[in-house]
């Protein structure tokens, strides 16, 4: 019997495409390039999940947004603000310290 692990996944996934995008929005992006220099790495993120996370983002004063019209096809462009470097910084810190302690424990396991 297969076990659906597809809601475990969609809540680990939900936090840690925020950091992703607070680390991607060092360089001035629009949704649609963060989408593909996403999935050259290897990560899957849908747009209908990337909008509604950038408009949160940006409520929360993490990242700004500007629209640039000049071209034929207006966008709107994502960079992040020294409060959203402070979170991520911040965020960095704890994903660093969760996966040095799951390492820990993985090495410790692996033993028994």
């Amino acid at each position: 019997m297969a076990i659906d692990i597809s809601p475990f996944a969609t809540e680990m996934n939900r936090g840690f495409l925020q950091v992703l995008v607070l680390v991607l929005l060092e360089k001035e992006m629009y949704g649609y390039s963060m989408v593909k220099q996403l999935e050259t790495r290897g990560y899957e993120v849908e747009e209908n999940t990337l909008y509604p996370l950038l408009r949160r983002l940006e409520k929360k004063g993490l990242i700004k947004s500007k629209w640039d019209v000049s071209k034929d096809r207006p966008r709107k462009f994502y960079v992040i603000t020294k409060d959203g470097r402070t979170v991520r910084n911040q965020l960095l810190v704890i994903w660093r310290q969760q996966n040095e302690t799951l390492n820990h424990l993985l090495e410790e396991t692996k033993n028994v």
